[in-house]
């Protein structure tokens, strides 16, 4: 038996095979779930591509978190085909050039708020739209978003580790206002994994460069299966109690000091 037998997900953000997306979806199918992908815009094409990679081609909608009519089309869907939803993988984010590289004080409000509306904003918008299938789930819902930790600043990552930490406040509340209806939402901060998005990033290579030193556990920049088992695992029924938690997967990087 595999750990999300009979399961049925929805996961965003696969773009490419390095996508950390990508990883959770394969585990996930060879852990026994059917699978729902959704891309927008340019890169619908490049998502549907991709998911002939899968182990099962699973289906590919289309849904713009800035066009919010798209969220409630998917549910609808969802509602048509599967009845329900056991899990959501909210694995979105971007920020304009402006907001990357090159200072917290350069970018301006109209770029801020494209960072903040799709890295941050959008969490909210999923797991609202969702929700109604979503406690339907015969042993409970699960919510997992992809993070980066918010606790420090990075070099480069300006507004999007404002989106972050947005992202991490909005989680404990989400998980506070959706427990009650059976619902839980849990981050997964990973380490630097050499995906697209990551590439996108102005000195992400400052990252690599430290980060396999002052883990405990070591890092490599190429591997994201651990990210995978813990977001599988938190789709699980494993973890029945768990909510508004940041599981940190990134060799322990987060706990050491200088």
């Amino acid at each position: 038996m595999g750990l999300l037998d009979g399961k049925r997900l929805l996961v965003t953000g696969v773009l490419t095979d390095d996508s950390l997306a990508f990883g959770v979806a394969r585990l996930a199918q060879e852990e026994g779930a059917e699978i729902l992908l959704t891309s927008a815009g340019r890169a619908l094409g490049l998502t549907k591509r991709t998911a002939r990679r899968l182990p099962a081609e699973p289906e590919v909608l289309e849904l713009d978190v800035t066009a919010h009519e798209h969220a409630s089309q998917v549910a609808a869907h969802i509602e048509s085909t599967w009845g329900h939803l056991d899990g959501l993988v909210h694995s979105i984010g971007f920020a304009p050039d402006a907001c990357l590289g090159k200072g917290i004080l350069q970018a301006g409000w109209p770029d801020v708020s494209t960072a903040l509306e799709i890295s941050a904003y959008s969490l909210k918008l999923l797991a609202d739209a969702f929700a109604p299938l979503l406690e339907r789930a015969e042993a409970g819902g699960s919510v997992v978003g992809l993070d980066f930790d918010a606790t420090v600043a990075w070099p480069g990552y300006d507004w999007m580790g404002v989106a972050k930490a947005a992202l991490e406040s909005l989680a404990r509340y989400l998980a506070r206002d959706l427990g009650p209806r059976g619902i839980r939402v849990n981050l997964v901060a990973a380490g630097p994994v050499r995906t697209m998005a990551a590439r996108s990033i102005p000195g992400f290579s400052k990252f690599e460069d430290v980060w396999d030193d002052r883990a405990p556990l070591g890092w490599d920049v190429n591997d994201s299966s651990s990210v995978a088992r813990a977001v599988v695992a938190l789709l699980s029924d494993w973890f029945p109690k768990t909510t508004g938690e940041i599981v940190h997967v990134d060799g322990g990087f987060h706990a050491t000091g200088a």
